[in-house]
């Protein structure tokens, strides 16, 4: 389909800055950059109908780990790169925060719990353990203890799991969150455009030049905010993970509020709308879910509804109202990469399965780079 004029003229030309990927970096760095180059032309290209990644499609978590995720990160991270990470998850969410207001994010800070099962009982003994080490590293960060045992929710009573909680952590609403970000940034006119696939990218000394399944694009420089499907035009250290999802349909006396962790941050759970929504279930099968294609799979929608019988809805019935997927960016480590990769050519992926919590900081960083 070859553009009209009037396409070519108000959409299609004279571009500044294109920004590929249309998910919460994307968003916030194209709202940054405006507000530094107020007079450049700034255009999103986005392949999806919605957000492609998983900006629209994670579960509203506003949190910056588990206590048994943070010490499993620490197998692996230094004292110092632990609390660094933790710091730009929580700028990153008051950041978000002060740019939208709670409103328009639906923003409840209605605390986090992680449930320890008995099968589970040497896990939470190490947590106990570290309980102490792991409040006093963090307190720089919050000024009170983040972690602390509770009594186990009423909900579960039966099953009387172990429970530490965090009067820290909260929920949002991922798709409300995306509508405003989305609203705000068109407000500064800054382009939008659906439905473009970018298939690569040519730089030369005085452009960049982009071939897209519509039309080939020129700019002056573009950011590549893609994720877990960067490889597919930067072979940067940036791997994909899909991450499947069910929700309920409405059940009838839910007691049960708040965010949930169970094995380590790799299930959880919540409270939206009367339903349960609950996700996870990669470490069942990296291999297979280390993909970028979408879709679910009997062995982890299986686990999930088990979770569901077994542990969270024992007393009640429901039904299962839709399922999904969504695509992150891993590596190994967590930290994102937020770089200058040439003259022309930026990059902000790698969000570690913390696009909430640290995308909008993500954004600011790269938009500093870039200016």
């Amino acid at each position: 389909m070859n553009p009209s004029y009037w396409e070519k003229k108000y959409w299609l030309s004279d571009i500044n800055f294109i920004i590929i990927g249309s998910g919460i970096v994307g968003l916030s760095t194209a709202l940054f950059l405006k507000s530094k180059f107020p007079k450049k032309n700034i255009v999103i290209v986005e392949k999806g109908i919605l957000p492609s990644g998983g900006s629209t499609k994670n579960a509203g978590f506003s949190c910056f780990g588990s206590l048994s995720e943070i010490l499993s990160d620490l197998e692996t991270h230094t004292n110092t790169e632990i609390l660094d990470l933790v710091n730009e998850r929580v700028i990153g969410l008051n950041l978000m925060r002060k740019t939208l207001g709670d409103d328009n994010i639906d923003y409840k800070k209605s605390g986090g719990y992680e449930l320890f099962m008995d099968k589970e009982s040497l896990i939470y003994d190490k947590c106990i353990e570290n309980l102490k080490i792991i409040n006093d590293l963090l307190s720089p960060i919050f000024k009170d203890d983040v972690y602390k045992v509770v009594s186990t929710p009423n909900c579960f009573s039966k099953l009387k799991p172990k429970c530490v909680f965090s009067q820290f952590e909260a929920q949002l609403d991922p798709g409300k969150m995306i509508l405003s970000l989305i609203k705000l940034v068109q407000s500064k006119g800054i382009k939008l455009l659906n439905n473009i696939n970018v298939k690569s990218y040519q730089e030369s000394d005085n452009f960049v030049q982009i071939e897209t399944n519509f039309i080939d694009l020129k700019c002056d420089k573009i950011v590549l905010t893609t994720n877990g499907f960067t490889n597919k035009l930067n072979k940067l250290e940036v791997a994909p993970a899909r991450n499947q999802v069910l929700v309920t349909k409405p059940i009838k006396n839910l007691e049960i509020n708040g965010s949930f962790h169970m094995d380590r941050g790799y299930y959880y759970f919540r409270n939206i709308d009367k339903r349960i929504l609950i996700g996870g279930g990669r470490q069942l099968d990296f291999e297979n879910e280390s993909t970028t294609k979408f879709g679910t799979t009997h062995l982890i929608q299986n686990k999930l509804e088990q979770l569901l019988r077994d542990i969270i809805l024992p007393n009640h019935d429901f039904e299962i109202e839709n399922r999904w997927s969504g695509i992150m960016g891993v590596g190994p480590n967590k930290s994102p990469i937020i770089s200058k990769l040439s003259e022309r050519v930026y990059a902000g992926v790698r969000m570690g399965g913390m696009g909430i919590a640290i995308g909008f900081n993500v954004g600011k960083k790269l938009s500093e780079i870039i200016s």
